[in-house]
């Protein structure tokens, strides 16, 4: 049996190479898809080796990643419950996508993983395969009676590590997890478990790895031109770049400048809620320009109308469902409804803070003519509101003469006082 394991070299993934060899009596290749963990893959390839893999792939899809998952997402304006920038959701599918190329190039017998029965990634990670390969056996250690009573705790996975001669840098005494990408960082479990824990402590200071807090960050703003072409981000203050180096530029820039930090409790695909503390400092600033060079240039009910599709298009990345033919085709529709999204915004970054200074668009839709108040004539007729107001209060007057005032509508008296 020849068995593709995503990798990561971390306490979990370290014990499932050899447990798998042992238990199903296999061979094991790894494999760690570089979506920008940075100095998380040093040495990964030797490690998996020594660890009892057969083989190692070390895939570099930083490009692919920016260009293929996280732009069409920002294009979306996508927050999972009007928080969540998607950071570990978004990377799943495509890493799915390029452990079932190894497996097939390695006429491998199955794929395995080490997301917990728990979390979100057990479905993201399974759901890719199965629109991906629909025949390719899955294995989850972790949903497997036998791999839990055997590790019912760290502890137990640090002395099968000692025992195995398995080279763990792990402690039980851990705080909390983490997980890197391009886009984000994400802290959970451990002492993050408690909700009314302060991560933002003195003593937790060093947690964070992208931004300084914002009490912290440089007592002058900085100013930068973020420039769109068609709902994407091309440059940055005049200097066009590929979108993998702008999205490095401004997890820089925004780290700085102490933007990007999220604490919040999420509704679990698998039903329960858990909390998360994420770092997302570029993908902060994207979503927010973007929606700023929207505002001049999108019609006002197309820009409704996709507003009205974000939290479906944001669930389905969440759940997994990259791959789903409703993701297809609401990205069908949001990519249409950017055909014109093109332009530039400028910011001020600002101790947290991300603020629009200036948009312009050469195909603004924002008419100063129409919506000066300085009695500048243009095509606005300000008598035409009339019969507007009248024809859109119709239905209303109608009730109130046919069946009365709403009693909601006075339940509280005004207090008047004559003088």
């Amino acid at each position: 049996m020849k068995v593709v394991l995503a990798y990561s070299g971390g306490l979990d993934t370290s014990v499932l190479v050899r447990w798998i060899k042992d238990h199903f009596n296999a061979e094991v290749i790894t494999f760690a898809a570089n979506v920008g963990q940075e100095e998380e893959l040093n040495g990964l390839a030797e490690k998996a080796k020594a660890t009892g893999a057969s083989a190692h792939y070390t895939v570099d899809l930083q490009d692919e990643f920016v260009k293929d998952f996280i732009y069409p997402m920002i294009r979306a304006n996508a927050l999972y419950e009007n928080q969540y920038y998607l950071g570990t959701s978004i990377a799943r599918p495509l890493i799915a996508k390029a452990q079932i190329e190894i497996a097939k190039a390695e006429n491998a017998d199955a794929v395995a993983h080490g997301a917990t029965g728990k979390g979100n990634d057990q479905c993201r990670f399974e759901i890719s395969y199965a629109a991906l390969s629909p025949d390719t056996v899955i294995i989850s250690p972790w949903r497997m009676k036998e791999f839990r009573d055997q590790f019912p705790g760290r502890s137990e996975m640090i002395e099968y590590c000692r025992s195995h001669g398995i080279n763990v840098e792990a402690s039980a005494k851990k705080p909390y997890s983490m997980d890197r990408n391009m886009l984000h960082i994400s802290y959970e479990a451990g002492i993050l478990e408690d909700p009314w824990f302060d991560p933002t402590s003195k003593e937790n200071k060093d947690m964070f790895k992208l931004t300084v807090a914002p009490e912290d960050a440089p007592d002058e703003p900085q100013y930068i031109d973020l420039e769109f072409v068609n709902g994407d981000c091309v440059a940055i203050d005049g200097k066009a770049m590929k979108p993998s180096d702008i999205l490095r530029s401004l997890n820089k820039i925004a780290g700085k400048h102490g933007i990007g930090r999220v604490d919040l409790v999420e509704n679990r695909f698998v039903g329960m809620k858990s909390r998360g503390v994420y770092e997302t400092p570029g993908g902060t600033i994207l979503i927010y320009a973007h929606r700023q060079i929207e505002s001049i240039t999108m019609d006002r009910d197309l820009e409704h109308l996709r507003d009205s599709l974000i939290p479906k298009y944001a669930e389905l990345v969440y759940n997994g469902f990259w791959y789903a033919p409703e993701r297809e085709a609401l990205q069908a529709f949001v990519d249409k409804s950017q055909q014109n999204v093109t332009g530039t915004v400028r910011l001020k970054l600002y101790k947290g803070n991300v603020i629009c200074v200036g948009r312009k668009s050469p195909v603004s839709l924002y008419d100063e003519n129409i919506a000066s108040m300085e009695g500048v004539k243009s095509e606005y007729n300000q008598d035409d509101a009339t019969g507007f107001i009248k024809l859109q209060s119709l239905r209303l007057r109608q009730r109130a003469r046919k069946q009365g005032v709403s009693e909601d509508a006075f339940a509280t008296k005004t207090k008047l006082v004559r003088e």
